[in-house]
């Protein structure tokens, strides 16, 4: 900033970066805006790059890269999405009207060495009153930029806030408008909300205004399904089940915490109520799987998290008895993978807590004992003391697939406890195969 104001420019640190250091919280990014133009800034930072529409500038400082936008004003939203022109503006009160939210609309500058905060819209009482409130007119804010609709309501995730009520009318009514988003930033979004420190209440936000049933319609819907019947433990509907599943899910990986939010979500379509009043779920993670398939889709989520969070919710149903062979046991890590074992484990934490049980009993203790066990021992073809290699010098065969169907079946006689897993006891069983 000296560098700018020495050569005579203005230049304030402006948005979340303002908001956090007056939380007392750390700065992740800076962001800055000055009335030098970008081929001002070039010539200030040589190797700064500029290579967007919208005056921002990157310039490498002390092993960071800084953005620094040119003041500018805004017109138009035709997309709901973008500003169809841009202008660059004289002053910083003419930069922050444009802003979506009072405690973003702060900026720090310093005169004479002294910080000095601008203020024009009260971000700083906001911030106090701990509250979320549009810069201006909430329904112009929110058709200029439709992902400020979910973007108030992470804000009110990550801050423990809480939406002024001007502010939530409008997203209601304007929640609509979330459609013209895409895919990837409405994810971006929903993962920070649901990864923040109050999920379950970001989640309610996002359906008291609305924006749920846009977004996850699936979701939205378990909030009408009941649960509570003769011979079952839940006392909450599906939905309010779900966001309590999240609440109290111990892990901090946000795909994680989404199968959670969404493991149940194959109860609408398999809801069942018999004569007796008993409700009944036959099936649900089966129709479960085929819907977070779609919504994986729909969020554009990477294969690596779509895989984790279809298997999370098609196995999450799975039971725990205390007579359960070893080979059910290794069947369900291997159906879970041993890369996602904790994350269902922590699924099934939150499931239990969301169904207002204890957070865990003596049988999944036992259960979670028992998985470690079974890892000590052979646990799959992998395992075997003997391989592919040796199968065709003990037989004389060329690769190809009889190898392993060799392989195959001398695991299963291992599992099955009739074999051990030594090498000379797997080579002389091959000799009998010849």
């Amino acid at each position: 900033m000296d560098i700018f104001i020495n050569k005579g420019y203005r230049i304030y640190v402006v948005g979340g970066a303002v908001r956090n250091l007056l939380l007392g919280m750390d700065v992740i990014n800076w962001d800055f805006t000055t009335n030098a133009k970008p081929e001002e800034l070039k010539e200030l930072f040589p190797d700064s790059f500029y290579n967007n529409t919208f005056g921002t500038v990157g310039i490498k400082f002390e092993g960071h890269v800084l953005e620094v936008t040119t003041h500018r004003k805004e017109s138009d939203y035709s997309d709901a999405r973008h500003p169809d022109t841009i202008e660059w503006a004289e002053t910083i009160e003419e930069d922050l009207a444009r802003r979506d939210f009072t405690i973003n609309a702060i900026a720090l500058h310093y005169i004479d060495s002294k910080p000095v905060l601008v203020d024009p819209y009260n971000g700083q009482e906001d911030l106090k009153q701990k509250r979320i409130v549009t810069v201006g007119d909430p329904d112009t804010r929110f058709a200029e930029d439709a992902l400020r609709l979910m973007r108030a309501v992470r804000l009110t995730a990550e801050l423990g806030f809480l939406l002024d009520e001007k502010t939530r009318d409008s997203m209601r009514n304007n929640a609509t408008l979330i459609n013209k988003v895409s895919g990837e930033r409405i994810r971006d979004e929903l993962l920070r909300i649901i990864s923040s420190n109050n999920p379950a209440e970001g989640v309610l936000f996002l359906r008291s205004t609305g924006i749920l049933e846009q977004i996850l319609p699936e979701l939205d819907a378990c909030f009408t399904i009941e649960q509570k019947s003769p011979k079952r433990h839940h006392i909450y509907d599906v939905g309010t089940h779900l966001v309590m599943s999240l609440k109290h899910c111990p892990s901090k990986d946000p795909v994680t915490r989404l199968a959670t939010l969404l493991h149940d979500i194959g109860k609408v379509q398999t809801y069942n109520k018999d004569e007796t009043g008993l409700i009944t779920f036959h099936n649900h993670e089966v129709v479960g799987d085929k819907l977070v398939q779609k919504i994986a889709d729909r969020l554009k989520l990477s294969n690596k998290q779509k895989e984790k969070l279809v298997l999370l919710v098609k196995h999450h149903q799975f039971t725990v008895q205390e007579d359960q062979t070893d080979k059910a046991v290794r069947r369900f890590i291997r159906d879970v993978t041993k890369e996602y074992l904790q994350d269902m484990l922590d699924l099934r934490t939150g499931d239990r807590i969301g169904s207002d049980a204890t957070p865990t009993s003596w049988r999944l203790d036992l259960f979670k004992k028992r998985l470690e066990e079974v890892q000590k021992h052979v646990f799959s073809i992998t395992d075997l003391k003997i391989d592919g290699n040796d199968v065709m010098k003990q037989l004389n065969l060329k690769p190809g697939k009889q190898i392993g169907e060799i392989l195959s079946k001398l695991f299963t006689e291992i599992e099955e406890g009739r074999l051990k897993n030594e090498k000379e006891a797997l080579l002389s069983e091959l000799k009998k195969i010849a």
